[in-house]
């Protein structure tokens, strides 16, 4: 009796974890999904019309602020993923200078220690064009130089990928540095022996055998671009006009502002969606290459 209790002690532990696992956040998707069905206003109701039961997601394709947010999360993604990249060369840097590695490596991660909404304001104030980096330009006479950004539309959604890159690229920096830092120095030597140079050394040997770490920095870059929300508010408030919404601030405008509980589920169901599209197929091949590197 004993053994059996043993044995089943962990799982009752584990009991309450589950139980608001499956209340909390499955509970909470599956619910979100039923009320994109239904006319729900400012407040939740349950009734769905199904002869037109999916009015609200053909508002939604028809909404030029949806397909704005569309647009606007897909520059992002592309834009953030400057943040993998100088990662990626600020730790090949630090790997190959051993001498204050601990000092770079923690001012590197210091941006990560700050909140996005901190990181928004700090740059909202560099990009003002008054008191910014703009307005010290100009004093020095250097007044060519232009750098209001946030208020042009053709431009705020680049200072928001510029306030982005700069607080993710330390974090991707620490795990592309563990990258480095798993293999095998016999490789290092044998390249120096065979005289491999510096830009062959990394694009034909490290990179290839660092695929899985870059692989899971583009799965969490990936999540949080398409959650991209506080950074947005805190920098440009989705403006000017519509020019920096993304699909996180329109499933908040869509309920706060509009008080329309049912079209912003609907956005928020798609918004679950374009997470699986993305994350599902990035987590698989990442399975099944570690799978085929451990078989």
């Amino acid at each position: 009796m004993a053994f059996r209790w043993s044995r089943m002690s962990p799982q009752l532990a584990l009991t309450p974890a589950v139980a608001i696992t499956v209340v909390a956040f499955i509970g909470s998707i599956l619910w979100t999904i039923y009320v994109s069905f239904t006319s729900s206003k400012a407040f939740a109701t349950y009734g769905i019309d199904f002869t037109d039961w999916a009015r609200q997601y053909e508002r939604l394709f028809k909404d030029k602020g949806w397909t704005i947010a569309l647009k606007n999360m897909l520059v992002l993604g592309i834009g953030s993923f400057l943040a993998i990249v100088f990662g990626f060369i600020l730790a090949a840097l630090i790997d190959r200078e051993k001498r204050g590695e601990g000092f770079f490596r923690t001012v590197f991660l210091y941006p990560l220690a700050v909140s996005l909404i901190v990181t928004g304001v700090a740059w909202r104030w560099m990009f003002n064009p008054s008191f910014g980096l703009q307005g010290a330009l100009h004093s020095i006479g250097l007044t060519f130089i232009s750098f209001d950004w946030l208020s042009k539309p053709e431009t705020a959604m680049y200072g928001i990928i510029l306030a982005s890159v700069w607080q993710g690229a330390g974090f991707y920096m620490a795990l592309m540095l563990s990258g480095l830092k798993s293999i095998n120095t016999e490789i290092w030597s044998a390249a120096r022996l065979d005289g491999v140079s510096f830009w062959r050394l990394y694009a034909e040997i490290i990179i290839p055998m660092m695929k899985f770490t870059f692989l899971t920095c583009a799965i969490l870059l990936s999540l949080g671009v398409v959650k991209a929300y506080d950074i947005v508010v805190a920098m440009t408030n989705g403006g000017p006009g519509q020019a920096t919404w993304v699909p996180g601030y329109f499933t908040i405008n869509a309920y706060w502002v509009k008080s329309n509980l049912a079209y912003a589920s609907a956005a928020a169901a798609l918004m679950l969606g374009i997470t699986a599209l993305i994350f599902l197929p990035l987590v698989l091949l990442t399975a099944w290459r570690e799978r085929a590197r451990t078989s």
